[in-house]
């Protein structure tokens, strides 16, 4: 649609110059009655899809070389809006959730959703991160039921309890923070987020190490600066093992003697795999096996046990909770907070197709 485009600053502001032909369909749209939302939503996917770093929100919209519109761009609120004849309303779209002792529940979208942001309650998360949160975790109940038409309540990304699972442990502020989740799915009913027409996965961690990483797997990954996650109070941790104890674990007899090597780390500082002893394990299984933050680690071989030391707690893969609280804090978004980290997804919303 937009050939070309220039930025230019009148010595107040940038402003945005979107060069047209007649040629286009679009352009001649534009010369007799313009659909302003329809506009901005095809600029801000331009200036998205090819990284175009403009801080403003003024627009000139040019067609052979003669300004024909001047219109305005939210750089807040970058949101497709796509029709459907299905409701995907929070309340009405109704969604399977297949319990851990294998039964399914149907329940409402919302009811789920209040379920998994539970999950990952951090202390002090701000609306704006909730939002964020609630969009991921929508995009994938919309993922989950489009290809299996199920969702299982424990996933390798959160698990599903019902938000009276959390009574206590929300006390005595209960009512308080479930009227807080509600609001961020209300704000942010049925928007979800997608990477080339698809539904992405929701990949969310509490910290990483200063910085996000990519994965091959996943195209919509990027790695982006997070320097706030290293003053986070959850940065660093330590464990201590005793050899019994890591004897029980791995079913083979560990000493203060047994070698621990680690056989492949990555650029990042990853380890991917360690050898104890004989015994070659995966660098996750090991995380999972002894509960750890994360696989950026150390050890620390003592005489009667082991101390990991981990940084960042989570993949560092996606969403950041505290970099997002970080943002928020200083007046952003939850669409910045996406856009931030995942700069390649776009934010989307149903709506309801109205009937002709």
């Amino acid at each position: 649609m937009f050939y070309r485009y220039e930025i230019k600053n009148n010595g107040v502001e940038d402003i945005l110059y979107l060069f047209l032909t007649m040629n286009y369909e679009f352009s001649k749209e534009l010369g007799s009655s313009s659909n302003d939302s329809e506009l901005r939503r095809r600029t801000n996917n331009f200036i998205k899809n090819n990284n175009i770093d403009f801080q403003g929100d003024k627009v000139y919209l040019v067609i052979d070389n003669v300004i024909v519109k001047a219109f305005q761009i939210s750089k807040d609120q970058k949101v497709d809006s796509l029709p459907n004849k299905k409701s995907y309303d929070d309340m009405e779209y109704m969604v399977m959730v297949q319990l851990d002792d294998s039964s399914i529940v149907e329940i409402c979208l919302c009811d789920y959703l209040l379920g998994a942001l539970a999950t990952n309650m951090v202390p002090n998360l701000s609306i704006e991160v909730l939002k964020a949160m609630a969009i991921l975790y929508r995009t994938y109940a919309f993922k989950e039921m489009s290809e299996y038409s199920v969702i299982k309540a424990t996933n390798e990304f959160f698990s599903y309890r019902p938000i009276e699972y959390y009574k206590i442990a929300f006390a005595p502020n209960y009512e308080e923070v479930v009227n807080t989740l509600k609001e961020a799915i209300k704000q942010t009913n049925s928007m979800f987020a997608s990477y080339q027409n698809q539904y992405i996965l929701p990949f969310i961690h509490i910290c990483n190490h200063g910085r996000t990483l990519e994965d091959s797997r996943y195209p919509y990954l990027s790695s982006v600066s997070s320097l706030w996650d290293s003053s986070s109070p959850f940065y660093v941790d330590t464990e201590t093992f005793s050899y019994s104890f890591l004897s029980q674990v791995f079913h083979f007899t560990i000493t203060k003697d047994t070698p621990f090597q680690m056989l492949e780390v990555s650029p990042h500082g990853k380890v991917l795999k360690l050898k104890i002893g004989n015994s070659i394990i995966d660098g996750k299984k090991f995380m999972n096996l002894l509960h750890l933050k994360s696989q950026f680690l150390s050890i620390i071989i003592n005489s009667q046990s082991i101390n990991v030391i981990t940084h960042g707690w989570g993949d560092a893969l996606g969403l950041s909770l505290y970099g997002a609280l970080k943002l928020a804090e200083n007046g952003c978004s939850y669409a910045n907070i996406l856009n931030y980290y995942f700069p390649k997804v776009t934010i989307c919303e149903y709506i309801k197709e109205l009937s002709s």
